[in-house]
């Protein structure tokens, strides 16, 4: 009795598991717009491309910052030494004596960078105290209450100035990049669209034929049995029954594979099926090659780091130029100061101090170092402009091929899907034909595989459609339907 109980209790748990298992299960109806979105707003793709999008904001961040006011304090709390150290006696000898002594510091400074002129302009503030701890304490003070200076490089390179050139770029090149990462985002989604698309039409056909062919093996066999048809017909047909079935098998192992990527495409767990509602309509877009090149040519990411490099290469040849030459920096600083015993004494009657720097390099011999250096900063400019317009050159030959076999999807859907009708037609007929015995089953055979071969067709005219359409997208950037500047929400992908 014990025994029957455990075992009803078992199967009770395991029959609630398997329905509890089944219930989770969702099934959802997702239409091709419904795809593309879901894969930009939780792909991990899309996610992806949000992450490298900020590390590019807080880059531009960092480089803008280094252009406003910095104030910074230090300090030194405090500085212990005991030690032996060459002291210049008053008598103008020098010898070692025994130091002890603690020092203390506290710096204030306002540090502003020129980015014209490849400066820095500079306020400080400080105030130092020393204690020697001999027999008795001494303690003095020194203090800085304000000292204003300037350092500028006269004759250099001046990185400030190429800076402010190519980081404003590269950010907005930052933006294109994260617009045009999204676009293959909706590549990736329309190709994984049609792949289950695909394999979900592939079923059902798979299914219709396996069902026909069985229903046309009984009719076989039993015209066979009446000798209406040679034995040979009734094995062609009994194959094509084995075959059907084959198929059926496969397409559903395929559509669990498709149905697999897709869903990891789009960040679900395995607890959810798709079922698609494959697109029939298609908007009748003729794109012109030479609107499709003018926005390339403004927002393609590709265009714009054609264009950093040539930046970059001048701004390379300009630092060789300088380094080929002296280097004169000067330094100026004006302040006021005051040293006492206490701390009330140290900012009574500060005293002026100045202070006027110039430093020059002259490289007087370097076997032409200098002089190769800039000599091949020329010659990488020109490689790279020459490469560049090479490049320019086969980016708008790619567009106008890209742009001439979008122009011809949409016709090519129109006869894929009026040969889907008509092979459709042509298998009907022959089916009834065969039922009646007007023609065998090789062309019978010959109008299924006509029609299966034509709803693929369909479907992969559907599929060239779209790739090409978001293909042309991803490099104008540019939405040929409402006729914009594809752009996105900058501002809420930093927060």
């Amino acid at each position: 009795m014990i025994l029957l109980k455990k075992t009803i209790f078992f199967f009770l748990y395991f029959c609630f598991v398997f329905s509890y298992g089944k219930a989770q299960e969702i099934t959802q109806k997702l239409t091709f717009e419904e795809v593309l979105q879901l894969a930009r707003e939780q792909s991990p793709e899309a996610l992806l491309a949000k992450h490298r999008f900020r590390a590019s904001y807080w880059q531009f961040r960092t480089y803008k910052a280094n252009y406003l006011p910095s104030l910074t304090l230090s300090s030194t709390l405090p500085n212990l030494n005991r030690s032996f150290s060459k002291i210049t006696m008053p008598d103008g000898s020098d010898a070692f004596v025994d130091r002890k002594l603690m020092n203390s510091s506290l710096d204030l400074s306002l540090t502003q960078n020129v980015s014209f002129t490849g400066g820095s302009f500079f306020i400080k503030s400080g105030l130092q105290r020393i204690d020697l701890l001999n027999d008795s304490i001494q303690t003095s003070f020194l203090s800085s209450p304000v000292s204003i200076g300037y350092s500028q490089p006269l004759i250099t390179f001046n990185s400030f100035k190429w800076e402010k050139k190519i980081e404003p770029l590269r950010y907005e090149e930052a933006k294109k990049k994260y617009i045009a990462s999204m676009e293959d985002v909706s590549l990736r989604a329309v190709n994984l669209f049609f792949d289950l698309a695909l394999a979900q039409m592939n079923l059902q056909v798979a299914t219709v034929n396996y069902s026909n062919n069985d229903t046309l093996h009984k009719i076989s066999k039993g015209r066979y049995e009446l000798g209406k048809i040679a034995e040979n017909d009734l094995l062609q047909m009994e194959y094509s029954l084995l075959s059907s079935d084959a198929e059926l098998n496969q397409s559903k192992l395929d559509l669990e594979v498709k149905k697999f990527k897709l869903r990891s495409f789009l960040g679900f767990n395995e607890k959810m099926n798709f079922i698609l509602d494959i697109p029939s309509q298609i908007p009748a877009l003729q794109v012109e090659v030479a609107k499709a090149i003018e926005e390339a040519n403004k927002n393609n990411p590709e265009i714009m780091q054609y264009d950093l490099q040539l930046i970059e290469s001048a701004r390379d040849v300009a630092k060789a130029k300088a380094e080929s030459r002296f280097n004169a920096n000067l330094y100026a600083s004006f302040g006021l100061s005051q040293s006492a015993d206490n701390f009330e004494g140290v900012y009574k009657s500060p005293k002026t101090q100045e202070q006027i720097l110039v430093g020059i390099q002259i490289p007087l011999i370097d076997w032409g170092l200098s002089k190769g250096k800039y000599k091949m900063a020329q010659s990488t400019q020109e490689v790279t402009k020459v490469t560049i317009n090479q490049a320019k050159i086969d980016f708008e030959q790619d567009l106008y091929l890209k742009v001439m076999q979008f122009n011809m999807q949409n016709k090519q859907v129109a006869i894929a899907l009026k040969a889907d009708t008509i092979s459709q037609l042509r298998y009907d007929v022959a089916k009834q034909r065969y039922y009646i015995g007007k023609i065998d089953v090789t062309a019978l055979n010959i109008a299924l595989t006509d029609k299966d071969i034509a709803k693929r067709s369909y479907i992969s005219s559907l599929r060239n459609y779209w790739n090409y359409y978001f293909n042309i997208r991803r490099i104008t950037l540019f939405d040929f339907e409402k006729k914009s500047t594809l752009s996105a929400e900058f501002d809420k992908l930093v927060e």
